[in-house]
C-alpha cells in the first residue's frame, strides 16, 4: 500500500504544515493517528527519515519503529 500512497504529497498533509490550527490540518491530524495506509507510508521509510517526519509531528510510536514491527 505504501508504495502507491499519496501521503508524501496529501494536500491535507499540506494543509497541517502550512496552519496545523486550521480545520484541514486538524483533520489530518486526527486521521493520521489511524491510518493504516499512513502506518504502512512511514514504516516504509528509511529509519532516519521517519524518525524526522514522527519528530515533527509528534508521532512517538513511528519514533523507533522498525520494519519488522508490522
Amino acid at each position: 500500500m505504501a508504495d502507491s500512497s499519496d501521503c508524501a504529497s496529501c494536500g491535507f498533509r499540506a494543509k497541517y504544515d502550512a496552519n496545523p490550527t486550521s480545520v484541514l490540518g486538524r483533520f489530518w491530524r486526527w486521521h493520521a493517528n489511524w491510518c493504516p495506509g499512513w502506518k504502512d507510508y512511514m514504516l516504509s521509510l528509511p529509519d532516519d527519515e521517519r524518525r524526522d517526519i514522527a519528530h515533527r509531528y509528534g508521532m512517538k510510536k513511528f519514533d523507533d519503529q522498525t520494519e519488522d514491527r508490522r
